[in-house]
């Protein structure tokens, strides 16, 4: 088991904690905060708690993400891993269940900057529009299903000639029944679903957030 409880996490999200791995330090190790998945499921409807705790656990969502068929058996050099952190498994820690993958690093050895934290300091300018087009056409050509492609999820790494994004969190189908998994007319619906409400999304960020982001997204 590895102990985590003299490390400090290095990000806290809704549901996780982010932690660097203390004997991998290009690893990260992703726990649920304590009471979290009880929470959440007391905030469900009822038919939602049907599912169990697995409805509720980022960590076991994540798993399942990595193991679409996008992804399963992809060699190492593969280009389905352009923008994704490799996986290396859940393992046991001190905080419960961790999420170990790639650490996505800045040249100081530091975690990645967010898409989010970005835009908000230097804006949607050329080179991260590039770098976000290049994620567009990964995601079409390779078929990768996301779930809401948000700013917070996606980190940026500046160690090659062009920024680069990486998607750090919410890998899988939201789709309630899983068609984009097997049939590519679907597949490719749902990544353009995904690529739009991606742009939307930013949009909405860089305008200041005047209305609710749910009331955007219907708009």
């Amino acid at each position: 088991m590895i102990d985590l409880s003299n490390c400090k996490p290095f990000a806290r999200g809704g549901n996780r904690m982010c932690f660097q791995h203390p004997f991998f330090p290009n690893r990260c190790i992703k726990t649920m905060i304590p009471g979290r998945i009880a929470e959440l499921r007391r905030r469900a409807t009822w038919y939602k708690r049907l599912a169990g705790n697995s409805h509720f656990d980022d960590n076991l969502r994540e798993v399942t993400g990595y193991k679409q068929r996008a992804l399963r058996n992809s060699a190492p050099d593969n280009v389905v891993w352009q923008h994704l952190p490799r996986w290396y498994g859940v393992t046991a820690t001190s905080e419960g269940p961790g999420a170990v993958s790639e650490l996505i690093q800045d040249d100081y050895g530091q975690p990645a900057m967010t898409l989010e934290v970005y835009l908000q300091n230097f804006g949607l300018n050329p080179r991260i529009r590039g770098a976000l087009n290049r994620f567009c056409v990964w995601l079409r050509t390779t078929g990768v299903l996301t779930k809401n492609l948000l700013p917070h999820n996606l980190v940026i790494c500046e160690k090659s000639e062009h920024p680069e994004l990486y998607l750090i969190d919410g890998l899988g189908c939201a789709a309630a029944i899983p068609l984009p998994e097997y049939f590519e007319a679907p597949r490719q619906h749902y990544v353009e679903r995904r690529i739009e409400r991606m742009w939307k999304r930013i949009h909405w960020e860089l305008s200041g957030r005047n209305i609710p982001w749910k009331t955007a997204e219907k708009l």
